[in-house]
């Protein structure tokens, strides 16, 4: 009979706002130089607002917005359709292709995060919203920096994204990873948290240096503890209202969190 393990096996880690990208700056504002090529004004809100979706589906919900929805009509004459989804897609993702290398910088305690993980023989591996073209740009320059995991599913690689649960899926497999309760999903996005929710996985909101602050680490240090904390609560309730199991600033808050898991498997706890 298998032991019903009490340790932490694998960690799933995002990238852009989690590992990389302080404040998930390379999407965000792509996506708003990919609309004004339309002729729609999309501000960082309303660019933000889908993050972590396969970047396809971000575009549309972006165009589902009732005021962009109505902005392109003004603009094109008639309603969005699939076709323009496209059209917009297309423009971005070559974009978003040369940009990505440059927002390539680990986020201040992710590679000791990563060291910690690697000292304890957890896995490490990785989804993203973003394409595996966009990614062959990213990897090589992250890994020059200090990152690399043990594997990554990448945005359309499963037929469904998040925050369904097969891109997280597909790791487990690759990585031959079980039980999913001994697993850790970690993200900076309320349909990540939600997909390792929908995984089985115990699931890790990163609050202060992801999407939800937006802002970049220079900025974030510029503030007073009262802004701060304010955008860190803000930021925070998506990911609790998708389910998060914990909450934590940055990747350098994990390897707490992985000891309070492990002292909770350790009592027959699952997620």
């Amino acid at each position: 009979m298998t032991k019903t393990p009490t340790t932490v096996a694998g960690v799933i880690l995002d990238w852009a706002g989690t590992v990389v990208d302080f404040g998930c700056m390379a999407p965000a504002q792509t996506f708003i130089e990919a609309f004004a090529g339309f002729g729609i004004t999309v501000t960082q809100p309303q660019a933000r607002g889908p993050m972590g979706m396969a970047k396809w589906d971000h575009i549309k919900s972006i165009l589902s917005l009732p005021e962009i929805t109505e902005a392109w009509t003004a603009k094109h004459g008639a309603p969005w359709t699939g076709a323009d989804v496209d059209a917009i897609y297309a423009a971005f993702t070559p974009r978003q292709a040369e940009v990505v290398a440059q927002y390539a910088d680990p986020i201040p305690g992710a590679l000791d995060t990563v060291a910690w993980l690697r000292g304890r023989g957890i896995k490490i591996g990785s989804t993203t919203g973003y394409p595996r073209l966009v990614m062959d740009q990213l990897t090589p320059v992250a890994k020059a920096k200090g990152y690399e995991p043990d594997s990554m599913a990448c945005a359309g690689e499963t037929r469904l994204g998040r925050p369904y649960p097969f891109l997280i899926y597909k790791q487990l497999l690759e990585l031959e990873l079980s039980p999913t309760w001994a697993c850790v999903k970690v993200d900076d996005t309320g349909v990540g948290v939600a997909a390792g929710r929908n995984a089985g996985l115990w699931s890790v909101g990163v609050a202060a240096t992801g999407n939800g602050v937006g802002i970049t680490h220079a900025d974030w240090l510029a503030l007073s503890p009262g802004e701060q904390e304010a955008l860190r609560a803000k930021a925070a309730d998506p990911l609790v209202e998708a389910g998060a199991h914990y909450v934590i600033d940055g990747l350098g808050n994990l390897p707490g969190v992985i000891e309070d898991i492990e002292a909770r498997l350790a009592k027959g706890e699952r997620p």
